[in-house]
């Protein structure tokens, strides 16, 4: 094999950053302490601990004195610039979604951009370039070098954008260094482009929260299941900082002292107690979040001292490590509504009074958001909020809407708090699901001021709860998954809110005997004001290991009542495109075998628009008719099945006949020639 000229190749760069007078610091040398420690922090190239060394780190400023970290990392061997897959993007995972060390380790490229990615999840560096270069000497002795420039953020998930293609480093320059920037800043992703990192980041934080569960279950003795779920949520907080107002509390502040009021568990919950305030959370709130970390942050054996550790400290330092980098990115996931799943298979479902408590996988809630034709405008509530899942996904919707459509950035950013403190409102009775809501939404930006612990058929009047408390939430935008126990199978919540909405529409998934018989005097009320829609058979795996409990989808049009003649969408959702399984060391248990985004917009488009929209499904999955509203029962329909024969049956039938007949008399003839 040739041999490497690295060497040569970052002679060659250096002595370009030496040319434009750059403060460039070599592998051992230090840019600064923030950026030193994310580097020894993080994992190294080969999986282990102890230092990552790019070949050569400058921080660089623009004229805006925004801080921009650059990290090169040099190779000295042909076509060992970068790896990408088969999407395009720098494969630092394999298909297992763990990391790649060899392509982190060969090429120069997806070297730089591990490096980033350690920037991006231990420090305040949202903005990161990326450099690889590369090459080799020709026939003659000539250097031929290749280089790789890749913008590592927050904005594209860590996972990296192309800048453009130089031969030199020059673009670094003083002079040139503005220019070089603002093009970055011009880097767009698509939002199908957007979609697909984000959903590859959400297998990851499914996979990173399955191995941390099991690592605390096995090596952290005396944490139960709650405790686990609430010291995630606790480091979140605490390590989630706000820009200029609290510093995110860094792993080694935590000094397992045993003095009283110093403990480990006293020092993070001051923190939580200090990002809760500038937060702007009704008092209450904060009191009911700080009393429930507060219970299992400073219990004497978490923070019992065993050599030189509390067991704080080190459970404190593993979900920062795994998970930091998820929530630092903003993911804009049901980040605790995954946690609460994965906490929660864990658990005994058979004695369990969290049974009810079904979380719906967040391609279903999109599913329920744009059925109840949710925009930026929408006035979204949620009657039985669990960890909030359903009001994420609104939100999402709600946020993606008003980027699109609105492009004043300072409007927009009005339009985005609005949405946040004003648009959605959740409502849900068992208190520890109420904490995990509040949790989802204050990491979520912080759409957490309405979501109210009540019982939302007793006690909810209908009003915000928080900011404009007293007067009346202008709600038109109706999702739910109520618990099955409730009465007609939870009809009796949908009754509730349509009752005290004014207009827009609903979609709500539930158990589909509530249609078929379970709740008849509730669905003859609600039609006497209300349309149904639609009627959407679900896949009867949907909620795999939780429940297998025939679901159906029912969308409603608010206080416009239904008539006799008003003709219902029955679609057959049976098989939605995705394989689903339930295997605890999966990489992944949803599997999209059979077009199954496209199946998803086309019953969002048959719902809308009727049968015109049929492209993958046919007539048999959809079907037209009419229900009564004084029935209450005919909710569940599918298209009939035609039985009446054919002329082409008909000649079957004879043939088989015949067929049978000559068979039957060769028979008897070989019966009779034997005698």
């Amino acid at each position: 094999m040739a041999q490497s000229i690295e060497p040569n190749i970052a002679d060659l760069a250096n002595g370009w950053l030496k040319s434009y007078e750059l403060p460039y610091k070599l592998e051992q040398e230090s840019v600064n302490a923030e950026i030193d420690k994310a580097l020894s922090d993080y994992f190294t190239k080969n999986g282990g601990t102890g230092a990552n060394r790019p070949d050569a780190k400058i921080l660089l400023q623009n004229k805006n004195l925004d801080y921009y970290p650059i990290l090169i990392e040099y190779k000295g061997y042909k076509d060992k610039l970068v790896k990408l897959d088969k999407e395009g993007q720098v494969e630092n995972r394999n298909t297992k979604n763990e990391p790649n060390f060899k392509n982190i380790n060969s090429f120069a490229v997806n070297g730089a951009v591990h490096y980033a990615n350690a920037l991006l999840h231990h420090t305040n560096y949202t903005d990161i370039i990326a450099i690889g270069m590369t090459g080799y000497k020709s026939e003659r002795g000539k250097i031929r070098h290749e280089i790789g420039v890749y913008y590592i953020s927050k904005s594209n998930l860590g996972a990296g954008q192309k800048v453009g293609d130089y031969s030199d480093l020059s673009f670094l320059a003083p002079k040139n260094f503005d220019a070089f920037i603002e093009k970055v800043k011009k880097l767009q992703l698509s939002q199908e482009e957007l979609d697909k990192l984000k959903e590859q980041r959400e297998k990851e934080i499914d996979q990173t929260l399955t191995k941390l569960n099991q690592h605390i279950f096995d090596n952290e003795k005396g944490i139960s299941e709650k405790d686990r779920v609430y010291l995630v949520a606790a480091s979140i907080m605490a390590t989630i900082g706000v820009p200029n107002k609290v510093t995110a509390l860094d792993k080694s502040e935590l000094k397992s002292s045993v003095e009283k009021g110093n403990k480990d568990g006293d020092i993070i919950l001051r923190k939580i107690k200090a990002f809760l305030d500038i937060k702007d959370i009704p008092s209450e709130k904060k009191l009911f979040v700080t009393r429930a970390l507060d219970n299992t942050l400073t219990t004497e054996n978490i923070n019992k001292v065993e050599n030189g550790e509390s067991q704080l400290k080190r459970v404190f330092t593993k979900i920062v490590d795994d998970l930091g980098i998820y929530y630092k990115i903003g993911l804009t996931t049901d980040f605790t509504g995954k946690l609460f799943n994965e906490m929660y298979s864990w658990l005994g479902f058979s004695q369990d009074k969290l049974n009810d408590v079904v979380l719906t996988p967040n391609y279903v809630a999109s599913l329920l958001v744009k059925l109840a034709r949710v925009n930026k405008d929408s006035f979204v509530w949620d009657f039985a909020t669990g960890s909030a899942g359903l009001l994420v996904a609104a939100m999402n919707e709600m946020l993606n809407d008003a980027k699109n459509n609105i492009k004043s950035p300072e409007e927009r950013t009005q339009k985005e708090i609005k949405i946040k403190a004003e648009q959605l409102l959740g409502l849900e009775l068992l208190p520890d699901i109420y904490m995990l809501a509040i949790l989802n939404m204050i990491l979520m930006g912080d759409g957490s001021s309405n979501i109210l612990n009540i019982d939302s058929i007793k006690d909810f009047d209908g009003k915000y709860g928080f900011g404009r408390a007293g007067s009346k939430f202008p709600a038109d935008a109706f999702i739910l998954n109520p618990p099955y126990s409730a009465l007609g199978n939870g009809m009796n919540f949908v009754e509730r809110a349509l009752g005290m909405m004014n207009k827009g529409y609903a979609a709500i998934i539930i158990q589909n005997s509530a249609g078929s018989g379970k709740a008849i005097d509730y669905n003859k009320r609600i039609l006497a004001k209300h349309t149904l829609i639609a009627s959407i058979r679900m896949p009867i795996d949907v909620f795999i290991g939780k429940s297998s409990v025939q679901t159906n989808i029912y969308v409603f049009k608010v206080n416009e009542k239904h008539h006799k003649d008003e003709m219902v969408r029955f679609i057959d959702f049976s098989n939605d495109g995705y394989a689903r399984s339930n295997r605890k060391k999966a990489n992944t248990n949803l599997k999209d075998t059979d077009q199954a985004k496209e199946r998803y917009q086309e019953v969002i488009d048959l719902v809308r628009f009727g049968k015109s929209k049929l492209k993958i499904f046919t007539e048999k999955e959809y079907y037209e008719n009419t229900i009564d509203p004084k029935n209450g029962t005919d909710w569940n329909q599918s298209a009939p099945i035609d039985t009446k024969p054919t002329l082409q049956d008909f000649k079957k039938t004879v043939t088989d006949y015949l067929a049978w007949e000559v068979s039957s008399l060769l028979k008897n003839q070989d019966g009779s020639l034997g005698k």
